[in-house]
């Protein structure tokens, strides 16, 4: 069975950015866990409350096929944070899927992993984006190898679709 962990802030992720894609990879038997910088309740910028299973200082890539940052305004946390960006750079090389929608492909432009690639953000960071190399397509979804992007909200069931059939694949 695959296994994918999201990885939502504590404040203020996209409810929607979350909810869809665990929905899709969820009901095609995908085992979804959620990780965050608290086991503490998580709260979405819709309100929605999320009681994350672990946290992300405790994942390995070789415990999860796919590594998905949800967006949203809190997303922000992670964008200097030296764990995330390890974990991601960790996924890539084991050849796991890397996934970030809406503000969240800035963590991985940070941890170096969008140089070269295609990729797509919510249009405030499309500078971070093309200042680490990245190629900003403008899609509502990217994928470039493993890597999946997708730009906000709109894009969640798409992006979610794209994760699973990446996951189908390998």
């Amino acid at each position: 069975m695959k296994k994918a962990v999201l990885v939502i802030a504590e404040q203020i992720f996209r409810d929607e950015e979350y909810l869809k894609p665990k929905e899709i990879l969820s009901q095609a038997g995908v085992e979804v866990v959620t990780a965050s910088t608290t086991t503490g309740e998580a709260v979405g910028k819709l309100g929605l409350k999320v009681q994350p299973d672990l946290l992300v200082s405790q994942l390995k890539a070789e415990d999860y096929d796919a590594l998905v940052f949800v967006g949203g305004g809190g997303a922000a946390q992670y964008f200097d944070d030296e764990t995330a960006h390890a974990l991601a750079r960790g996924f890539a090389e084991a050849g796991k899927v890397v996934a970030a929608i809406c503000i969240a492909p800035v963590i991985l432009a940070r941890a170096g992993l969008l140089r070269g690639k295609r990729a797509t953000v919510f249009p405030d960071g499309i500078p971070e984006l093309t200042k680490a190399g990245a190629i900003y397509t403008a899609q509502r979804v990217e994928r470039d190898g493993r890597i999946i992007t997708g730009n906000g909200p709109e894009a969640a069931e798409a992006f979610g679709q794209k994760i699973l059939a990446q996951l189908q694949q390998d």
